[in-house]
């Protein structure tokens, strides 16, 4: 009897999903129409940050595609979309900084990005695992209900994962916009309307990651209550 709601509510979130990525795509195209008044690259910006906040061994290289900014802990590189990496607007400057910002996070032990990071594994795998649970589930659930109740235990359980992987992922990107957007107003990075217009840019990229939290919780939801359904129906 839960379902036609959560499955409404899951509809919703797609829609504001798509519709803050919308946005986000947006104001990035707008804010790489501005040029920076210091006239730095993203990859400068990038390597004067990590400079600045005594980061020595971290390499700031160029990858492929668009909003594929990311920094990896692994490998300890900054890798900056080609657009970010050659730019001298204020949107490569935001995504540059917030990129650093993460591997300021790392240098200094953040907690919250430490226990992101040991969680990713268990994503992994959890990942993978739901894939083949799901198939088993259509395939068996309505022949034997016992078996498919028992597999959707298992998802709900690999969910849990996830969902919790995404509500730390929330104060991980925020940090890391924070420190971004006060480096680049010390360092006389981000000017005047600049500096605001790299906080609107960070802002609308986090209400992506808040958006994709909120619709992993309630798909979390959405399957407990399938699970307590098919119990009572038992």
């Amino acid at each position: 009897m839960f379902d036609p709601f959560l499955l409404l509510i899951g509809i919703v979130f797609m829609l504001i999903g798509f519709l803050v990525s919308s946005r986000l795509k947006s104001k990035f195209a707008h804010y790489s129409q501005e040029r920076l008044t210091s006239g730095l690259s993203g990859k400068e910006v990038a390597e004067r940050m990590l400079r600045e906040s005594g980061i020595y061994d971290v390499k700031v290289v160029s990858v492929e595609g668009e909003l594929t900014d990311h920094y990896n802990p692994l490998t300890k590189t900054v890798n900056l979309s080609n657009d970010v990496y050659h730019g001298r607007h204020v949107a490569a400057a935001a995504v540059s900084a917030h990129e650093c910002g993460h591997a300021v996070q790392h240098a200094t032990a953040y907690t919250w990005l430490t226990m992101r990071s040991k969680l990713v594994p268990a994503v992994q795998i959890s990942s993978t695992i739901m894939n083949f649970l799901v198939i088993g589930m259509a395939l068996l659930g309505a022949v034997m209900p016992r078996m498919g109740n028992t597999m959707l235990l298992i998802f709900i359980i690999l969910q849990g994962i996830l969902t919790l992987f995404s509500i730390i992922t929330l104060p991980v990107e925020v940090d890391a916009s924070k420190r971004a957007l006060a480096w680049l107003n010390s360092a006389g990075i981000t000017y005047g309307s600049e500096h605001e217009d790299a906080k609107d840019a960070l802002k609308w990229a986090a209400y992506t990651y808040f958006v994709s939290a909120l619709a992993s919780i309630t798909t979390l939801i959405y399957y407990i209550m399938r699970f307590i359904g098919n119990n009572r129906e038992d």
